[in-house]
């Protein structure tokens, strides 16, 4: 059974990483969106309807995508008011009961995502505007990254059970 979670544990941290270099390129193509924008807007004077939309799509993308390497590498806000001052196994518990929280709100997440994909499937659900794009892709990612996230979550659970009874993490 350890070998499972250790493996589970490493498999969905390299996921996670392998994830978040993605979502870390993103932002040189929204500046390279951008920049065409502004380019063909003001240099030669043919705006590029589509460009702030897709600008949009890939930063939304970029913030799904990082959710889970921010965890892993427990990179997220957190209120340090006393949690600096616990022990590493008071730490971990601290950290159990947030990821007991954090699960519940991710499932939530993940119900109303999944609807949202189906109605725009079902719909053929586009943007109103005039380059009119279609909601699937990024509604598609949204429930990816969102089960990713999930994932990541019970990694994370495994390696604060693991520090709570004091054996080496995953």
């Amino acid at each position: 059974m350890k070998q499972a979670i250790a493996t589970y544990v490493r498999v969905v941290d390299r996921l996670s990483d392998w994830v978040g270099i993605v979502a870390m390129y993103l932002i040189f193509l929204m500046i390279g969106i951008l920049l065409m924008d502004a380019v063909t807007r003001n240099v030669i004077d043919i705006p590029v309807h589509w460009a702030i939309e897709a600008a949009q799509f890939t930063l939304t993308a970029y913030y799904f995508m990082g959710g889970a390497v921010t965890l892993k590498n427990d990179n997220h806000v957190r209120m340090d008011l006393f949690y600096e001052s616990l022990s590493r196994r008071g730490k971990a518990r601290m950290d159990l009961i947030t990821m007991v929280c954090l699960a519940f709100y991710l499932s939530v997440l993940l119900f109303g995502s999944i609807s949202s994909l189906n109605y725009a499937i079902e719909t053929g659900e586009r943007r109103f505007s005039m380059w009119n794009p279609s909601m699937i892709p990024i509604k598609s990612l949204m429930v990816a990254c969102i089960v990713l996230m999930l994932l990541q979550t019970v990694s994370l659970v495994f390696k604060h059970w693991a520090t709570l009874r004091e054996e080496a993490p995953a």
